[in-house]
């Protein structure tokens, strides 16, 4: 029950698991194994000895639209390819995004645990690893020997650089540059405390300006002896 579409390249010693489906212009390096229900959509690039398990989808479209004054939404071509390197792991039902207009490039290397999605005009450095539920939001850029933890978010248009551990649950906001190991989450806790912290939380901003006036008036002090 796999399909293989018109005009693919497809490596010696690929297999091609049960309920596969490979449309037209792909190609698939030597030493590749697609586990069952993979899909591959068209013109996209699998490399060289990559594993992709069950339920992995590279190259569907990317979410990209735009809206129209009356609230409507207008689907934009999404005409780049999804180009995996060489020794590329994908776990299962992993979702690849074609680019919209670029490709979208995981470089050689790359093991992606399962649940993950990469989204349009994203590029993934050599020998990054990403744990379960990583969501990576478009054209963002990851750099090498990166390693994300389970549940990290990244937003669109993010640069991470290279030799970077992000621990799990991190929402990643702006870009980081230094190599080193990041971390921004709140544990859980008692629902009672969280919500008093919460309510602290929010006061923090006019607890900071009364903190700045008092350092400007006892630096007003200091200067008068």
């Amino acid at each position: 029950m796999a399909y293989v579409g018109e005009g693919c390249i497809v490596g010696e010693n690929v297999v091609i698991g049960p309920g596969c489906v490979v449309e037209q212009g792909v190609s698939i390096g030597e030493g590749s194994t697609l586990r069952a229900n993979v899909t591959v959509y068209a013109d996209c690039i699998v490399g060289k000895n990559c594993i992709l398990h069950a339920g992995s989808v590279v190259g569907s479209d990317g979410f990209g639209y735009a809206r129209h004054k009356d609230g409507r939404w207008e689907k934009i071509p999404q005409i780049g390819r999804a180009v995996l390197g060489d020794g590329v792991e994908l776990g299962a039902n992993v979702t690849v995004d074609r680019g919209a207009l670029d490709d979208t490039v995981i470089g050689n290397g790359v093991k992606i645990d399962n649940l993950c999605h990469i989204a349009h005009n994203c590029v993934i450095g050599d020998n990054t690893a990403m744990a379960a539920q990583v969501g990576i939001a478009g054209s963002s850029r990851v750099g090498s020997r990166v390693m994300l933890a389970g549940q990290v978010g990244v937003n669109g248009h993010i640069e991470i650089g290279n030799d970077i551990l992000i621990s799990g649950a991190t929402a990643v906001t702006k870009d980081i540059k230094q190599p080193g190991v990041y971390t921004a989450m709140f544990p859980a806790e008692p629902h009672k405390d969280w919500m008093r912290n919460a309510a602290r939380f929010k006061r923090i901003e006019a607890m900071y300006e009364r903190m700045r006036d008092m350092e400007k008036k006892l630096e007003e002090l200091e200067n008068k002896k």
